[in-house]
């Protein structure tokens, strides 16, 4: 009697979380293609919508329970281009080019940089000592958001860019010392939106969408410098207080 062999299965793709990836992807290209025709305002858009579109992938995939090896590298991958070589082209492009070949130098720092932020988050998903409520090193999409609000805030001021290059190359090398610094931030990933929330806490997003809407690109500029800033400050404050620890105490 011969015994039928099944064949293997062929391991598919999800289409609607990919789909989401493929939409932030879309929104990273054309920030690229915008800032070459000088068109700063709608790179710096594009960026914060690939934002918005990466965020969803990752909650859609996990809501319709379709996570997959694929989606993860897609993801990275995405995020590669979207938070890394987008946003270094733009700053590139609006005020780095005056510094010729240290401009583009500094341009592909902040590309390896967030390469290497990617690279290191991958490699310590499963690593169960690692503490969720934190990330080490800025997150990828910050600095992004960061550059793209700088654009942003300078082309409605009516302010060129290459009067501002030492802005940009100060800021891009920030950034990308940052992203693979050891420096914890905050991950938020403690919080369960599926929970109930106080009415106070429904207020404070309705008035942060409020000011969002009323001036976006001054607004979105301080919410991700100040998420940049908390790093540095909260690790000083932690350093502070371990050596106020060490001190022995006097003897009364």
């Amino acid at each position: 009697m011969v015994k039928y062999i099944r064949p293997p299965r062929h391991r598919g793709i999800y289409l609607l979380p990919n789909l989401f990836t493929t939409s932030a992807l879309f929104a990273g290209f054309y920030a690229i293609v915008a800032s070459m025709r000088g068109d700063f305002d709608l790179s710096a858009i594009a960026i914060f919508i690939a934002m918005l579109m990466d965020t969803l992938d990752g909650r859609i995939a996990r809501l319709t329970n379709t996570q997959s090896e694929f989606g993860a590298q897609y993801d990275t991958i995405s995020d590669i281009v979207n938070f890394g070589v987008a946003p270094a082209l733009i700053i590139y492009n609006w005020g780095l080019f005056e510094l010729g070949k240290l401009g583009w130098m500094v341009a592909f720092f902040y590309v390896a940089a967030c390469a290497l932020r990617l690279a290191r988050f991958n490699t310590k998903l499963n690593d169960e000592a690692q503490d969720i409520r934190f990330f080490e090193g800025l997150p990828c999409p910050m600095p992004a958001g960061v550059i793209a609000g700088i654009v942003w805030w300078s082309h409605d001021v009516g302010i060129p860019g290459k009067h501002l290059w030492w802005l940009a190359a100060a800021v891009t090398v920030i950034l990308a010392v940052l992203m693979i610094s050891k420096v914890l931030y905050f991950s938020f990933k403690k919080i369960d939106l599926r929970k109930k929330l106080p009415s106070v806490t429904a207020l404070l997003v309705a008035v942060m969408l409020m000011f969002v809407a009323y001036d976006p690109p001054k607004v979105l500029l301080m919410i991700f410098a100040l998420f940049t800033l908390s790093g540095p400050v909260f690790s000083i404050k932690r350093l502070i207080h371990q050596r106020r620890l060490r001190r022995p105490k006097a003897k009364r």
